[in-house]
């Protein structure tokens, strides 16, 4: 086949996810080409040796994508292949590690719909609370917001002190302001849930973060957002397939947004983002910033 469309995805972890590549296919790649346990320091290498080989044509023909487990790590990594390039020899280069950048663009994206159905409001000045808001869609989405004007509080099972350190480290390299709290409870959670506005449950698979009793009892609570697909759901009440569907036990008629509802958005924007890169003919830099502008594109059609 002369000149396929190829797709390199760089991968820092043992194994390369199947879901991406599944993604990449379904986006008509002729080639995906896998590479596990990349370091951060192997992205300049690795870049050239994808944009020399292939010739003018060629490489625009040619795509980058970056995977792993870190949301931190996938940005640095997708700055250092940009800073390899040499023009006119450039490719497009996607990060999306464990598909957290996609999924918190869509997660943020529905909850800005639903909020302005609901209140005819923005995120601006909402509290909203990220139980599990340490892992890469917790740490992704509190950017996101924050970059909207909401108060934002990555909460740990850890304690504060570990969500106050994380909140710091993504505030100091994104210019965003985030704060920490304490999820290591239900006491715990119950002395800042009464406040939150918006509450995103991003803990890891499996394992519930609210009960119906702690919905009871969240007086201001308008939005409540679940990416738990695995049963039990991690916000009990919030069915995986609901998009703002009412809450009835809450005491603001919160709306509820399942994992699998958010997910139908997430995969349009993986695979409006593969599509972009195919159809440039300058090369992209998809972020999170860039997957919040292709997720609001789609919310806005719900």
């Amino acid at each position: 086949m002369k000149d396929p469309y190829l797709l390199h995805m760089f991968n820092p972890t043992k194994n390369v996810s199947p879901f991406d590549v599944n993604m990449a296919y379904e986006a008509e790649f002729d080639g995906v080409i896998p590479y596990s346990e990349v370091a951060l320091d192997d992205i300049h290498t690795l870049t050239q040796d994808t944009i020399f080989s292939r010739g003018k044509k060629g490489v625009k023909r040619t795509g980058i994508f970056i995977g792993g487990r870190e949301f931190g790590l996938a940005i640095d990594m997708l700055n250092r292949a940009k800073t390899a390039m040499v023009p006119p020899f450039e490719v497009s280069v996607f990060a999306d590690p464990s598909g957290a950048i996609t999924t918190a663009a869509a997660l943020m994206a529905c909850i800005e719909v639903q909020l302005k159905k609901k209140t005819g409001e923005s995120l601006d000045g909402k509290r909203i609370d990220i139980i599990g808001g340490t892992g890469p869609v917790g740490v992704c989405a509190g950017i996101l917001a924050a970059n909207c004007g909401a108060k934002v509080y990555l909460t740990s099972r850890r304690g504060a002190k570990v969500a106050s350190e994380y909140a710091s480290e993504y505030n100091a390299r994104f210019g965003v302001e985030m704060h920490g709290a304490d999820s290591s409870t239900d006491d715990k959670v119950m002395e800042f849930f009464p406040e939150t506005h918006i509450v995103i449950g991003a803990a890891k698979a499996g394992i519930q973060v609210l009960s119906k009793k702690q919905l009871d009892q969240a007086s201001n609570l308008l939005i409540a957002a679940d990416v738990n697909a695995v049963p039990p759901l991690g916000i009990e009440g919030v069915g995986v397939h609901d998009m703002g569907v009412e809450l009835a036990e809450t005491p603001q008629k919160a709306l509820g947004l399942g994992a699998l509802a958010v997910g139908d958005i997430k995969y349009k924007v993986h695979f409006k983002m593969f599509e972009m890169m195919k159809n440039t003919d300058e090369p992209l830099y998809l972020d999170h910033e860039k997957a919040f502008n292709v997720a609001r594109e789609a919310a806005a059609k719900l």
